[in-house]
């Protein structure tokens, strides 16, 4: 929901480098707010303390303006260090609005925010609608990237993408596919990659549609199929190479690494998923988890996802800090693990941003892999991030003040989408009408 401050008021940009002058606009959203006469702009940076109570702290900038022509404010300002500023408007001595912007660090600079989904399942395994219809339901939502993550199963991904590849729409449908090999029940998720893990092997998993590689790679190339046999003799080759210790289950182990190392010459992000998923008991024995954790095979932990338990994702964001305490940094992601898009609890449960470049397959896994991210739980109402603080700190200013902006603009393009895929006529041109404003809004709010 959009707070009520941002449907009167509009300020620009929102995002920027600091310690570098900025000129900021704020713009009244109707006649009921507009502007007249002179007013006090009061910048207070938030991590600076509280200086009207203590005055030497010097956290207060005062400027004195009036509308412009276009009944606009506009005030320059050099914003001190990475972090949020209230951006306060005075008239009379009296506050008439409180907005906020965000300075950020040069590392950060260029690189955009995008949220979505690495995790989710379409009619195709064990969800409910079809790879098209779930694409469009989650650009509804809000979401920026997406894949499809059946079981066994990577075509439903390249479904999805081909449903809307003949219309310019601003959303990265990306590769995806949860492996599930022989002789390994630990769930990993190939994101982004650019063949399937499943397929290298037949099954029934692929074969229902064709074992032909352009259904089981983005762009036709991908190793020859191997027999199962074959799979079990390189496990249990590179079990010698391992120096695994007694007491983990070795195959397991080494069937995991087998898997992320096939999605890293595939290009993707390895997803080392939910190990704290209840089965009545644990899924994963805590031995193996603890192993794997340590010794990081994968490119990416799935720290939030999949279900409301406190056990499974309470208890993963809590592994994660421990981690981190104990010197392990791993990059990390939260998605839904969704097996319907729909009248579903869990259908929006978790998510990820990514700080990146671009919106592309490339920057969203590359930006991942550089731990520029942080998993956001929406189990409830109250707002939850796990990740770094500075991120996280960041992803609250922009799931306040961004993301409700930039939701409008998705859930059209979303429901166009969904006409579109289900055979609407006027959905097409409507799609190209409305082509090129998310990028347009990203370039109004963020000055890079």
């Amino acid at each position: 929901m959009i707070k009520l401050e941002l449907t009167n008021y509009d300020i620009y940009p929102k995002v920027f480098g600091c310690d570098v002058p900025v000129e900021v606009t704020i713009k009244p959203l109707g006649l009921h707010v507009a502007f007249s006469g002179e007013y006090t702009i009061q910048v207070r940076a938030f991590n600076e303390g509280n200086s009207q109570r203590y005055p030497e702290r010097n956290n207060l900038k005062e400027y004195t303006v009036t509308p412009c022509e276009d009944g606009c404010i506009r005030f320059t300002h050099t914003y001190k260090d990475e972090q949020e500023h209230y951006v306060d408007i005075v008239k009379d001595g009296k506050r008439v609005v409180r907005l906020s912007v965000y300075s950020l660090g040069e590392d950060l600079v260029g690189r955009y925010p995008f949220r979505g989904d690495l995790h989710m399942h379409t009619f195709r395994s064990d969800g409910k609608q079809s790879p098209a219809i779930v694409a469009a339901n989650y650009r509804k939502n809000g979401y920026d990237f997406l894949a499809m993550t059946d079981h066994d199963s990577y075509y439903p991904s390249l479904e999805a993408m081909n449903a809307y590849k003949n219309v310019p729409i601003e959303y990265n449908l990306v590769t995806g596919e949860e492996i599930h090999l022989e002789g390994n029940d630990i769930h990993i998720v190939n994101f982004g990659g650019k063949y399937s893990v499943n397929a290298l092997m037949p099954g029934d998993h692929h074969m229902d549609v064709g074992d032909g590689k352009d259904l089981r790679s983005l762009d036709g190339e991908c190793p020859d199929v191997i027999s199962v046999d074959e799979y079990k003799r390189q496990v249990n080759e590179l079990i010698e190479t391992l120096d695994i210790p007694d007491g983990i289950e070795k195959f397991t182990y080494a069937a995991c690494v087998w898997i992320f190392n096939h999605i890293k010459k595939a290009d993707g992000l390895g997803i080392f998923a939910h190990p704290y998923w209840l089965q009545n008991v644990l899924h994963v024995p805590e031995s193996l988890t603890e192993y794997i954790m340590a010794t990081q095979p994968f490119d990416a932990f799935e720290v939030l996802g999949g279900e409301n338990y406190f056990e499974q994702n309470g208890w993963q964001a809590i592994r994660y800090y421990e981690d981190r305490a104990k010197g392990r940094k791993y990059p990390i992601v939260g998605s839904t693990d969704s097996h319907s898009s729909v009248h579903n609890r869990n259908a929006l449960i978790a998510s990820t941003i990514v700080f990146a470049p671009e919106n592309t397959r490339e920057g969203i896994v590359y930006s991942i892999k550089d731990f520029y991210s942080v998993a956001v739980d929406s189990i409830s109402t109250e707002l939850r991030i796990v990740g770094e603080m500075r991120f996280v700190r960041y992803a609250t200013f922009l799931l306040r003040e961004f993301f409700p902006l930039h939701d409008e603009l998705c859930f059209e393009e979303g429901r166009l989408m969904k006409d579109y895929s289900c055979g609407d006529e006027d959905a097409e041109r409507l799609l190209n009408a409305i082509s090129g404003r998310m990028k347009k809004q990203r370039e109004k709010y963020f000055k890079f």
